[in-house]
């Protein structure tokens, strides 16, 4: 008797699907052999292949930002929205970085 197929929709951002897509073929896997290996994996381990890890505060996205910028160390604030608080008088490279990225 052959194995009977079921199929899998998800929803997934299109960036992350066309990029994922483009690494896989550089690989010769398509998209359905690499999900049928994702599933064997938890299949196999009884368990998901990676630990899940919470995503980045925006407070921790920033100050990463700023590193990755070298922008001196600075405490920064953010408000509920996520956007730096900084003052353009007394910290204009900051405030240039915030405004301008």
């Amino acid at each position: 008797m052959l194995n009977e197929k079921s199929a899998v929709n998800v929803k997934i951002d299109t960036d992350v699907k066309e990029t994922a897509a483009a690494l896989l073929a550089r690989m010769g896997i398509d998209q359905t052999t690499a999900i049928d290996m994702y599933y064997r994996k938890i299949i196999a381990i009884e368990a998901l292949p990676f630990q899940p890890e919470p995503l980045p505060t925006n407070g921790q996205r920033l100050l990463a930002a700023i590193k990755r910028k070298r922008i001196p160390h600075k405490t920064v604030e953010v408000n509920a929205e996520g956007h730096i608080i900084v003052d353009k008088d007394k910290d204009p490279d900051l405030y240039d970085w915030a405004v301008n990225g």
